[in-house]
């Protein structure tokens, strides 16, 4: 699976370079007609979605194992459904992916209004732009516990390889649809999920929140009842924002929050509550709120007109010195998922920690929290780390 994701990645990259000329003509000709056009794409914001998207990569190597294992052990023990022809025709197959997407839904919907599963999905939505780059910005921790919502297909007696591929073909469908160059698509749109549908899941105005989950098929929304159709124009990122480059805290700052918030809980249960309701969920207690103020955790009314676009300056000198060191770390990450089916554990998690400190770095050069000669040696000895455990073969 990592040897695929190498192949898949410069593809992803050409069609970003695609999109962005195609974003800088549009700004252009906007220009020179004396119209405003916003571009979708910001130099730090798709670096930072690129660095997520090589980290979610890396550290999936290690969380995937847990998902895989527990799959197999329960298809091969309580399966129901074993029929193995079935798998070898194309309505097979067709069936997997149905039942996937659906179990996908679930997955993501949960991701949205449970509040512990946000946290493991919320790197994904923190990007204030929506461009291809942002398709590539996933989580490095969803899979600890999202492996459980796939189980039913195990249960059925869909074999591992099936589910391996068709969950692949979902994640690789849902890339297209992260653009705004592409307009509504007529019945197209209340079928499946298109560009339009998603920028309304991606977006934070009110009437689009917690919307349209569907990865291929938009249908379960509709059945559901969370389907909302884009009739605005989509102010994107995250209500709470980031407001940071930095690739560890983007996976780790609701998880904070939350302990902030169950720690900071009068009762037991409350405690408890924090990570299983929906986000931003409180106790009633009158003191809990001055509680979390203080704490530095935000309780107001979320307002539209006070979202501002975080993007600290860059010169130009800095901004291709970014662009190269991303470069140089995701050939890196590259090679590093090339060989790590083949390695041990403690080496693949040596490597996975070296490029995850590397990225890290390059994050806090971004937002000019780390001087440049720290930044070179850190992804120095990142990289020195990975070639080192899988050596070049010259």
């Amino acid at each position: 699976m990592s040897k695929i994701i190498v192949f898949a990645f410069p593809v992803f990259l050409l069609l970003i370079a695609v999109e962005l000329w195609w974003d800088r003509r549009k700004v252009a000709h906007a220009a020179q007609d004396g119209s405003v056009q916003v571009s979708s794409y910001g130099v730090s914001d798709t670096l930072n979605n690129l660095s997520l998207g090589l980290m979610s990569q890396v550290v999936g190597v290690l969380g995937k194992f847990i998902g895989i294992a527990v799959y197999a052990a329960v298809f091969s023990t309580v399966a129901l459904w074993l029929d193995a022809e079935l798998w070898k025709h194309w309505y097979g197959w067709v069936l997997a992916l149905v039942v996937y997407d659906f179990c996908y839904y679930w997955l993501h919907r949960a991701g949205h209004e449970v509040a512990l599963f946000w946290a493991a999905h919320v790197a994904h939505h923190q990007s204030q732009h929506y461009n291809l780059s942002t398709a590539l910005r996933q989580t490095s921790t969803g899979a600890l516990l999202g492996w459980m919502f796939y189980l039913p297909m195990a249960v059925m007696g869909v074999p591992p390889l099936v589910f391996g591929i068709v969950a692949l073909v979902d994640l690789l469908y849902q890339f297209w649809v992260h653009t705004e160059h592409v307009g509504k698509l007529g019945w197209f749109d209340r079928v499946f999920c298109s560009p339009s549908n998603h920028r309304v899941h991606h977006a934070i105005n009110d009437g689009y929140v917690d919307r349209n989950y569907g990865g291929i098929w938009v249908l379960w929304d509709r059945m559901f009842g969370t389907f909302e159709p884009e009739t605005k124009a989509c102010v994107y990122g995250t209500r709470t924002p980031l407001n940071s480059w930095d690739p560890v805290w983007a996976n780790l700052s609701v998880y904070a929050e939350l302990w902030q918030r169950s720690r900071l809980a009068p009762r037991w249960g409350d405690k408890l509550r924090v990570w299983l309701k929906p986000p931003g969920w409180m106790p009633s207690d009158p003191h809990y709120r001055t509680a979390l103020e203080n704490k530095g955790i935000s309780t107001r009314a979320f307002d539209l007109s006070q979202v501002r676009t975080y993007a600290p300056p860059l010169s130009t000198a800095q901004a291709v010195l970014a662009v190269v060191q991303n470069g140089v770390l995701t050939a890196a990450g590259a090679w590093y998922l090339w060989n790590v089916d083949g390695q041990a554990l403690p080496l693949a998690v040596a490597g996975c920690a070296a490029l995850t400190l590397g990225l890290w770095a390059l994050g806090r050069y971004l937002q000019h929290q780390l001087h440049l000669v720290s930044v070179l040696l850190i992804q120095g000895l990142a990289i020195a780390t990975v070639l080192a455990l899988s050596p070049l073969p010259f």
